[in-house]
């Protein structure tokens, strides 16, 4: 979808055509609705994986269906983000959101449990796009001292999706189909091509450029043998096994030639001079941490609400609605006072102080605690999510020269989602271990009712089914502890990042606007 604009480069040192005000609303809009579904697909499947089992079979392969969405979706952000500074932002946003509806289209039509895993991995390459690709959008069309206000609507959206995820896919697989959750996203993501055709219209320098191609090779090398050894060693062979070890040795090699290629190429994925801008380094150390410890939150609360309390999957969404509340109004609010001030360190400060609390106060729950109190804690817990998730982007993009736009802010996130990755990996082991320890103790019958699934919990008699069900609450209590950690750690981190002036054009004394290279 070429157009005028695109279609006559421009010196590199002419000043960029801004979009008109209507074209980077439709922009905004369009790259919204793309990090939306990328979104969503993170957990909107997990509800509807027993309907699948019982259409296409496949039991012991169904956790790839979920697995292979985040592998591919992780390894590729890199790549995306630096390939829209040298191409282009529009052509390489419309490109993630097709990739991402044929991805779709193709798990609504899988006839095998196969097929479904294969297309989930094509769905996941388009996904990797679209939520790094909507932040770098907003450094393309929106002025500095009003990004902040919009990055905060963005991390409001992306973390409602993550919440309200497993209630949509509840409502399609109940309702229409369990394929709906798939098919559903064509027509947005139509519509998100239409928006960013229309209102992406940038002319930006020219200059010349080529393609990391083994950067991008090696790092998703890396990150696939990294998230293969924690899905795989934990739960089926073992930390120690020498599968799982070759993994963790395979990721670990690939990684130091990864660095030792970037440090040479033209064009790196991930500039290495990215490192030594402090803003940037402990922007990406905080949100690998922030990250682990947002997914227990989001990930394994509902799991609470489903084994000890009892409710289904849609009724655990709705639980969550509280958390959805506080992350939306510390995000977007967060977001305002970063456009007003420019002053951004304050929030995730603040942000990792909440969520010590929060995660304090989730380690001391029981299987008699009153929902009013969860409900009150899950609060602080959006809250504290709303607070951490976009500042330290914006400081990022602060931080860096125009042309590294894409790529800084495209590894800034891939450290978030790894953390997130490698968090709910861990996290689910230490979960694992300490519910079979806590339940063995109450009695054999009770390790073996969780083996088989939360609802056979419910099942058991009591007193048995009482003792379990607090053992189990006790488990995840634990595991909220080893979140503190980790929010307290990030808290220090925090503490370390400078808070740098917003940047200005020198010749005009005025905001600077990001350009990309093309379209």
């Amino acid at each position: 979808m070429e157009n005028s604009a695109e279609a006559a480069p421009v010196p590199a040192d002419a000043a960029p055509a801004l979009p008109t005000p209507r074209q980077a609303a439709l922009a905004i809009a369009g790259v919204m609705a793309g990090m939306l579904l990328s979104a969503l697909d993170q957990t909107v499947v997990s509800v509807a994986l027993p309907s699948i089992v019982g259409e296409l079979g496949g039991l012991e392969r169904l956790p790839w269906v979920v697995t292979i969405y985040l592998v591919t979706s992780m390894a590729v952000t890199p790549l995306w983000g630096k390939v829209s500074d040298l191409y282009g932002r529009r052509t390489v946003v419309q490109c993630a959101i097709g990739v991402f509806v044929v991805g779709s289209v193709l798990c609504g039509a899988a006839q095998s449990i196969w097929q479904l895993i294969v297309f989930r991995g094509i769905q996941g390459l388009g996904a990797g796009g679209l939520f790094v690709l909507a932040l770098a959008v907003i450094a393309d069309v929106v002025p500095p001292e009003r990004r902040g206000r919009y990055q905060g609507m963005f991390g409001a959206v992306f973390g409602l999706s993550s919440v309200v995820g497993p209630l949509v896919g509840g409502w399609f697989t109940d309702g229409p189909g369990w394929r709906w959750i798939f098919l559903v996203n064509v027509p947005v993501g139509v519509l998100a091509l239409v928006a960013t055709a229309v209102g992406l219209r940038i002319r930006s320098p020219q200059r010349p450029h080529t393609v990391d191609f083994a950067g991008a090779a090696l790092v998703a090398g890396a990150v696939v043998c990294a998230l293969l050894y924690l899905n795989w060693a934990g739960d089926t062979y073992g930390w120690t096994a020498p599968g799982p070890l070759l993994l963790a040795a395979g990721a670990v090699a690939l990684g130091l030639l990864f660095v030792r290629v970037e440090t040479r190429a033209a064009e790196p994925v991930i500039p290495m001079g990215l490192f030594r801008n402090p803003v940037f380094g402990v922007g990406a150390l905080f949100g690998f941490l922030a990250g682990a410890a947002m997914f227990a939150g989001i990930v394994f609360l509902p799991l609470y609400f489903q084994a000890v309390m009892g409710m289904s999957s849609t009724r655990s969404g709705l639980a969550m609605l509280p958390a959805m509340l506080g992350l939306t109004v510390t995000s977007i609010a967060s977001g305002q006072l970063i456009s007003k001030s420019g002053r951004y360190k304050v929030f995730p400060v603040s942000g990792s102080a909440l969520l010590v609390v929060t995660m304090l106060l989730m380690s001391r729950l029981t299987a008699d605690t009153p929902y009013w109190q969860i409900g009150v804690y899950a609060f602080l817990f959006g809250a504290g999510v709303g607070l951490v998730m976009q500042p330290v982007i914006t400081a990022v993009q602060n931080s860096v020269p125009p042309q590294d736009i894409g790529a800084a802010t495209s590894a800034a996130n891939f450290f978030q989602r790894m953390g997130s990755a490698v968090g709910v990996a861990v996290l689910g082991t230490v979960l694992a271990s300490r519910v079979n320890d806590r339940l063995t103790e109450v009695g054999q019958d009770a390790a073996r009712a969780a083996a088989r699934g939360v609802t056979a919990l419910h099942r058991l008699p009591e007193p048995g089914r009482g003792k379990a069900l607090d053992g189990y609450a006790h488990a995840m209590g634990d595991m909220f502890l080893v979140c503190v950690l980790l929010v307290g750690v990030a808290l220090v981190v925090s503490l370390f990042l400078k808070e740098m002036p917003r940047r200005t054009d020198p010749a005009a004394g005025q905001p600077a606007q990001e350009a990309p290279a093309a379209g």
